[in-house]
């Protein structure tokens, strides 16, 4: 019999990870031309680009948030799978739900607490140390993507419920 086609899955998610997988790649390719310019730069005229740090840093939240979305989406979270291998068909069912539970609440609260902190920095207009950048720009992307890894977590839990043969010895492996 052949395999079942990856696009009919049931336990494909029903918004696409092409988005966060663009912004992903984006980031990456931005994070690494910014910095192959700064080694350019400093090893030609021996002045460093200022700017690449800050940016850098900046992506690379991004990069992992967006990674974070598409791992809890695909199933690729950690977990213990010595462990959990082990349980049975309702143990591992638990074991998901708790471990997206505890996904969706620790990213809840990143999206309110990033909230009140890009609140906060735009109330008292604190601005970056290199660039002198507002720095509610940069902390904007912790509440909104930890809110897409919320939801990941939450559509991933429903999926679940909804389909618990989907859950497997050894599932999340890529």
């Amino acid at each position: 019999m052949a395999e079942p086609n990856a696009d009919s899955s049931p336990d494909k998610p029903r918004v696409p990870l092409a988005f966060e997988e663009a912004l992903a790649a984006a980031a990456i390719a931005v994070m690494g031309l910014i910095t192959f310019a700064n080694v350019v730069t400093r090893y030609t005229t021996n002045v460093s680009l200022a700017f690449t740090e800050e940016y850098a840093i900046v992506l690379m939240v991004v990069m992992t948030l967006l990674g974070a979305s598409v791992a809890v989406a695909r199933d690729h979270h950690i977990r213990i799978g010595f462990l959990i291998d082990r349980f049975g068909p309702r143990g591992r069912l638990r074991a998901e739900l708790l471990a997206l539970g505890v996904t969706a609440l620790v990213f809840g609260a990143l999206v309110v607490l990033g909230t009140l902190m890009t609140i906060d920095e735009y109330r008292f207009e604190i601005s970056s140390p290199g660039l002198g950048v507002p720095q509610w720009l940069y902390t904007l992307w912790l509440p909104l993507l930890s809110a897409v890894v919320t939801l990941r977590a939450l559509g991933r839990a429903v999926r679940v419920v909804r389909r618990p043969d989907i859950l497997r010895a050894g599932a999340g492996e890529p």
